[in-house]
């Protein structure tokens, strides 16, 4: 979807060049022309000649008319969306985040020092979410959006040997860890869904329900990578019985598969709550080192 979506996008001027021909060529309406140019940048198109765009003055008529049809369904699904249900976080400021400790802040640029575990700084600026706790300041970072079903997508960088965590509704955790090179997975690399924690299971039985990635696609500490996650929330009746658990439909990693169709039977460790509710807010884990993001963007399912 991601691509086609794309495709769509830088096919979006010519459509928008074909509307404007065609209101030009039927109406002669040079005011819509005019309103649409602020609208779709790029309009000297339509001043095009029609011998040019069209050979055949027999069936130019049902080209336009077919070719507009079609421009319409297009530029309305990739132009027209409801901003409450797809959106870009801004990372200008906070703003679109919970009241925060200090650990999180906006900045221009991150670079990590591999000579050393946990090693990141920052430069002024906008533009990348960075955590980097202390032992006074290590909150977790929640949005101001809950969702229900969702589509994510988020680069992120960690430095080497540092940890975090996408918290779906704040309970469902796809982990975030410097993974580069490791060849047995485990529930706890990047990639992985985190287990679930019962201490009462017995001592070194506690952990259950974790799923390793399908392959390791990390990269190098220091590197932007990228997450695209799709979760569909738990399900419950009128009554707020749960029927049915949230699941994990697809995690990718840098353009590589690491998630399919996953079952969550619960929120899993080091979750914000242990109840399950129809709809929460994301959560960023910003207690176990520094990492950072960028170009986070989501869309909430029907």
């Amino acid at each position: 979807m991601k691509y086609l979506e794309s495709g769509i996008a830088h096919l979006r001027p010519l459509l928008s060049g074909l509307l404007a021909y065609l209101f030009r060529y039927l109406f002669g309406l040079r005011r819509v022309i005019l309103f649409l140019s602020k609208v779709f940048p790029i309009m000297h198109f339509f001043s095009i000649s029609p011998a040019f765009v069209f050979r055949s003055n027999s069936c130019r008529l049902p080209i336009v008319l077919c070719v507009t049809c079609l421009a319409v369904v297009l530029l309305a699904g990739c132009k027209n969306r409801d901003p409450e249900s797809a959106g870009i976080i801004e990372l200008v400021d906070l703003s679109a985040f919970e009241p925060v400790a200090d650990n999180w802040k906006i900045v221009g640029a991150v670079e990590v020092d591999r000579s050393g575990e946990k090693l990141m700084s920052s430069t002024p600026g906008t533009g990348v979410l960075f955590c980097s706790p202390t032992e006074t300041e290590k909150d977790n970072l929640f949005t101001k959006f809950e969702h229900v079903d969702i589509e994510l997508e988020v680069e992120l960088m960690v430095p080497v040997k540092s940890n975090s965590g996408l918290y779906f509704q704040g309970r469902y955790e796809v982990q975030i860890l410097d993974s580069w090179g490791v060849a047995k997975l485990r529930h706890a690399d990047i990639g992985g869904i985190y287990q679930r924690w019962d201490p009462s299971r017995g001592e070194g039985k506690e952990g259950y329900e974790g799923h390793p990635p399908l392959v390791n696609a990390a990269k190098e500490p220091g590197e932007w990578q990228t997450y695209r996650v799709k979760f569909r929330a738990p399900r419950f009746d009128d009554a707020g019985n749960k029927t049915e658990n949230a699941r994990f439909e697809e995690v990718w990693l840098n353009d590589q598969l690491v998630q399919k169709d996953v079952e969550v039977t619960g929120p899993t460790r080091s979750s914000h709550s242990e109840d399950e509710v129809p709809m929460g807010a994301l959560m960023i884990q910003g207690d176990h080192g520094p990492v950072a993001f960028r170009n986070l963007s989501y869309r909430l399912l029907p």
